[in-house]
């Protein structure tokens, strides 16, 4: 008896060390494929930017408040309609085409898209370029990730289930897009300061709250063996990371950032 006891402790033991191993493993992908997309994301931005601008009077089809002139893809891209569809295009691949490719595409097919969906973000972003002075953009970058570093530990290592507090968040968030919406056309920059500090507090949560989840989907499906789907969910996971340090440094920029 007092053998088969044994057996069991080492056998429990061993399939803890072995999803804990897993659950590391995972978390790496998770980060590296963040961080890869953040940095596709990154390139994008400030390649489209310096193709977008032109030095020569002659070329300049418009020009920025701040004296930017734009060439005829800069026009295009910040100065006309398909402005609207740059903003919003990335938005409508989330909510209606994410969950699809999920469902229906191989891991790599599902990785594949996530690039694609961090090189459109790039396109969205790369107006920051043009706008803010690069040692601010530098600054502020620095800044969210070391905030992110924190919150991504705590909701990794706190026992607390933050998953009330993520219900509350998401709703949260459809509250923030709405008012950012109205914002297009009411242009406060009151009510933009205020956008602003909620957002970063909504994805400052948000962080907990998915590292968490990640965390807790791991280790409910890792007995099961179902690679593809933890493969994939590395993946959806990057993808929920991405979306709250981006939003979070697109707010703080608000705050820190200094206009060229």
């Amino acid at each position: 008896m007092a053998e088969y006891q044994t057996m069991r402790t080492t056998a429990a033991g061993a399939r803890s060390a072995a999803i804990d191993e897993g659950l590391r493993a995972h978390m790496n992908k998770v980060y590296g494929t963040m961080s890869v997309g953040m940095l596709i994301t990154g390139l994008a931005a400030w390649a489209i930017s310096g193709l977008a601008t032109t030095t020569d009077a002659g070329a300049a089809v418009a020009t920025l408040p701040n004296g930017t002139m734009l060439n005829n893809l800069g026009a295009a891209i910040y100065a006309s309609p398909l402005r609207w569809v740059i903003m919003f295009a990335p938005l409508a691949f989330i909510l209606f085409g994410w969950g699809s490719l999920m469902r229906k595409a191989s891991p790599a097919g599902v990785q594949l898209g996530f690039f694609v969906f961090a090189s459109a973000i790039g396109l969205s972003l790369s107006s920051i370029f043009l706008v803010f002075t690069s040692y601010s953009i530098t600054q502020t970058f620095l800044v969210t990730a070391i905030a992110f570093g924190g919150l991504s530990l705590y909701g990794y290592t706190t026992r607390k289930d933050l998953s009330g507090m993520g219900t509350f968040l998401i709703m949260g968030v459809i509250g923030l897009i709405v008012a950012i919406i109205i914002n297009l056309f009411l242009q406060s920059p009151a009510m933009m300061f205020a956008i602003s500090a909620i957002g970063v507090l909504i994805f400052a949560g948000l962080t907990a709250f998915y590292t968490q989840e990640i965390k807790n989907t791991y280790v409910a499906h890792a007995a099961a063996g179902d690679q593809d789907f933890l493969e994939k969910a590395a993946i959806d996971g990057a993808l929920m990371l991405y979306i709250s340090f981006l939003n979070m440094f697109q707010f703080l920029l608000m705050f820190l950032g200094q206009q060229e």
